[in-house]
């Protein structure tokens, strides 16, 4: 056996004795020794674990779909406006779906966990497809042109061209999906459909249950361990892929100064690092040559049937997506059946006024956003050492749930500005991450040699601001504006219902009414299924005519042409 080989075999070992390591930590001890703080390193296990699961589904979803989206018009006018409807509906309208197929599916703990992992995944997956949306049909043209002129088609194209362009949005939209995969962590680890609430091990469920009971210390003590592990993440693994993407900025000159990355750098150049790449690529060839010993048995016993084989295979993404077309038709058909054949709740008047009730709180937080959002935006984004302070701290603001800020909003600040502007102010923790992070990558995208052009033509930094960096990061305006009102929706349920040490303080709105109908007594389907309805439109034709049409103006507008 090599040398390279044993060490590569070795590394594999201590890899996988380290995560056996880890996982015997992890495990909570039997019996009622240990209280719920020691329990907690557990808690952000299984939390991490879920969270991981959901990015890799959201990952492999966002490339497809924004692909697709992106590549034909036909495509596109038909699934953005699905994507839409879907960032549309909150986690809590998942939870039907999520425990009538996983439950089913998997009956027990197994189909709660796989349930939880969907709906962590409804918190992700949506904004990471819009992010490779706009890389794609934000490519200057070109570049595009001058691909198709060389002959650059399949595999080489998507390596040269169009993975090149995805990297910079899916990494900045992946950082702030994954914080807003700990923003709704809590919906997503107390599953409630009819009043019956299935709860899982976790930080969520942790800080749900300190905050009902006024736990004010051991709150705080979740709070800072779910900080903890956001810390670790962005150190360990977001800023050296940040770092990673930066590099592939479409720059006409080679000044721009990039984001650095000890950790990268030591995985690229570091002799430890590379065994350790080379033991992690043995396990995995381990995995896959006997899947593709199998593979290629079946394919050649295939003979002259092989070209149906591969017909079949095109067309299977169609048949899975006509089933689940076909599927989604009958269970609206039963939905509406439903609705009809049942008496409505006499809340359901209310749902007008409550959906403009909760508009105007969602357009007051997004003011607000915008106030702060853009000028650290463009201040922190032309210079990378504020970038590199300014994103990790974005990053933790943007995974601390709303329910952590309860103690903080009722014993502090809600004698001062009222239930509603406390609403006001959780709704902002829903939506400013958004903007934040989406404006930071189109005011960090801008090429250095525009930035010199307008320095060197002496224009002042008002100019510059009006006539360079606001109309450039435009297109990633519309981009955060579409996803951070889908973001707020979501979080008008725990904004609207503040509960703290046994008391709540309710503010009219349609996520007050969704609250009722979810966790109060036994559930409302009715009221559940009419303010989704109706949510889902108001969001949907706000999307259609206002957001739609300044996101096709902007990136018209202000494209950047190489």
């Amino acid at each position: 056996m090599r040398p390279s080989t044993v060490r590569s075999s070795v590394w594999s070992c201590l890899a996988l004795a380290g995560f056996a390591l880890i996982l015997a930590a992890c495990v909570p001890t039997r019996g009622g020794a240990a209280s719920e703080l020691a329990r907690l390193p557990f808690f952000a296990f299984r939390s991490l674990l879920r969270m991981t699961a959901a990015y890799g589904l959201s990952l492999a979803f966002a490339l497809a779909y924004g692909y697709a989206c992106a590549v034909s018009k036909r495509a596109e006018r038909i699934l953005l406006p699905i994507l839409d409807v879907l960032q549309s509906i909150p986690v809590v309208g998942f939870f039907p779906v999520a425990i009538g197929f996983f439950a089913s599916l998997a009956p027990g703990v197994l189909g709660i966990e796989l349930a939880s992992v969907f709906l962590v995944f409804t918190g992700m997956a949506w904004n990471m497809a819009f992010g490779v949306y706009e890389g794609l049909s934000t490519i200057p043209p070109d570049l595009t042109e001058a691909s198709g002129s060389f002959g650059v088609k399949g595999s080489l194209r998507i390596a040269r061209l169009l993975f090149p362009a995805v990297i910079p949005k899916l990494v900045y939209n992946s950082i702030v999906s994954w914080a807003g995969g700990w923003y709704f962590l809590i919906a997503s680890e107390i599953i409630s459909v009819g009043g019956v609430q299935q709860t899982l091990p976790g930080l969520g469920s942790f800080l749900q249950a300190t905050s009902e009971r006024g736990q004010l210390g051991a709150n705080l003590a979740g709070v800072a361990t779910l900080i903890g592990v956001v810390v670790a993440l962005d150190i360990l693994f977001w800023r050296p892929l940040s770092a990673y993407a930066d590099r592939f900025r479409y720059e006409q000159t080679a000044t721009a100064p990039q984001e650095q990355s000890r950790i990268l750098e030591w995985w690229l150049r570091s002799r430890a690092a590379h065994h350790l790449r080379g033991g992690l690529a043995a396990g995995l060839r381990a995995i896959v040559t006997p899947l593709a010993l199998v593979a290629r048995v079946i394919w050649s016993s295939l003979g002259r049937w092989r070209g149906r084989a591969l017909a079949a295979l095109r067309f299977l993404p169609f048949a899975v997506l006509g089933l689940v077309a076909v599927w989604t038709g009958w269970e609206l058909l039963l939905g509406v059946r439903f609705l009809v054949r049942t008496p409505w709740p006499a809340e359901a008047r209310q749902i007008p006024l409550a959906l403009a009730a909760s508009t105007g709180r969602l357009a007051a937080a997004y003011v607000l956003s915008l106030a702060w959002t853009i000028p650290v935006a463009v201040w922190a984004g032309s210079r990378p050492r504020v970038l590199r302070l300014v994103r990790p701290i974005a990053e933790v603001g943007a995974s601390v749930p709303a329910i952590a800020l309860f103690p903080l909003i009722v014993v502090l600040l809600i004698r001062v500005i009222g239930v509603n502007g406390a609403s006001v102010l959780l709704v902002l923790t829903g939506m400013q991450w958004y903007l934040l992070f989406n404006l930071l990558s189109g005011v960090s995208a801008i090429p250095e040699d525009l930035r010199e052009a307008s320095r060197s033509i002496g224009l002042s930094w008002r100019q510059r601001f009006f006539k360079l960096e606001l109309p450039a990061a435009a297109p990633s305006l519309m981009t955060g504006t579409i996803t951070s009102w889908g973001g707020g929706w979501n979080a008008l349920i725990v904004s609207e219902q503040l509960s703290y040490g046994g008391q709540t303080y309710t503010a009219f709105g349609i996520g007050a009414l969704l609250d009722q109908a979810t966790y109060q007594g036994k559930g409302d389907p009715v009221l559940l299924a009419l303010s989704l309805i109706s949510m889902v439109l108001t969001i949907v034709l706000l999307n259609h005519f206002v957001w739609r049409k300044l996101y096709a103006w902007s990136v018209e507008r202000f494209r950047l042409e190489a």
